[in-house]
């Protein structure tokens, strides 16, 4: 029996600027079920061209009357899963955008969204995101929709305003994958650490510590997709060694942290999505 479609296209971001990942999703015929959306280093934008998200903080607020409705999604960096209501028939672009450009792209510092999973969008990004919306929505082919969403969320400077020992901090920390230490990183941009802490906090919501946190669980969550999307079980004590961990429990603790379920819960709810290739969304998806 047929279980419906799913459709997912990839556009190729521009290497080193703010959009980290672009995808395109579309689905038909799908069982409703209810998704989660993982905590990530990057902020989520998604513009749905298929009626409004509906999502929640929890499961019951997700499928409650007290659910959150935008056909614009602005979702700044987090720690817990958001829960979104997937339907029958969605469609839309969904786009990682790297934190420290949100003030050059969405108007706002990170920080101003930080804990904030789902925001609807026009209130962050003005009316005009809507008319762009109703143009994506207007144009059928992928490669046309990328274009227009990348003209107008176009910067000339996409980290303008961002100060220079922050920005470099955030890059010392991707370097390292989430693993250096924070007196290391303080001493790399020759602060202390409270000043350093301070200064990251303030742009983007959250301590040096929490941002290397969500790195190191986004390369062990893609190392742990690429294996399944491979048709091989993953290996999660060697995933856990390459990926900074101390054992296989401490990485089953973050999956718990970020995901609400262990490694092989989660990976049981998103098997199908892995395999129709709907979780390349992060830096090691990037060309």
């Amino acid at each position: 029996m047929s279980t419906g479609s799913l459709e997912f296209v990839r556009a190729t971001p521009r290497p080193g600027g703010a959009i980290v990942s672009a995808v395109g999703y579309r689905t038909r015929g799908q069982r409703p079920a209810l998704h989660r959306g993982l905590p990530s280093p990057y902020l989520t934008v998604i513009f749905s061209l298929d009626g409004p998200v509906v999502s929640g903080t929890t499961p019951e607020q997700a499928t409650g009357p007290d659910a959150i409705r935008t056909d614009i999604v602005v979702g700044g960096l987090h720690q817990d899963p958001a829960f979104i209501r997937q339907p029958e028939h969605e469609s839309g672009i969904q786009l990682a955008v790297h934190p420290l450009a949100a003030r050059a792209l969405l108007g706002v510092p990170a920080a101003e969204l930080a804990g904030c999973v789902v925001t609807d969008g026009t209130a962050v990004l003005g009316r005009q995101a809507a008319r762009v919306r109703d143009q994506v929505e207007e144009l059928s082919d992928w490669r046309d929709r990328f274009r227009l969403l990348s003209a107008y969320l176009g910067a000339t400077d996409p980290f303008a305003g961002v100060r220079p020992e922050v920005a470099e901090a955030w890059t010392w920390l991707a370097r390292h994958r989430g693993t250096g230490s924070l007196p290391g990183l303080a001493a790399h941009v020759s602060l202390s650490e409270r000043r350093l802490t301070t200064l990251f906090r303030a742009e983007t919501g959250l301590s040096p510590g929490q941002a290397a946190r969500l790195m190191r669980f986004q390369y062990a969550k893609e190392a742990v997709v690429r294996a399944v999307a491979g048709h091989a079980p993953p290996d999660l004590s060697r995933v856990a060694a390459d990926h900074g961990y101390c054992d296989h429990s401490h990485l089953v603790r973050a999956f718990h942290r970020y995901t609400g379920l262990s490694p092989t819960a989660w990976l049981a709810e998103e098997c199908r999505n892995i395999q129709a290739g709907g979780h390349h969304n992060g830096e090691e998806s990037t060309p």
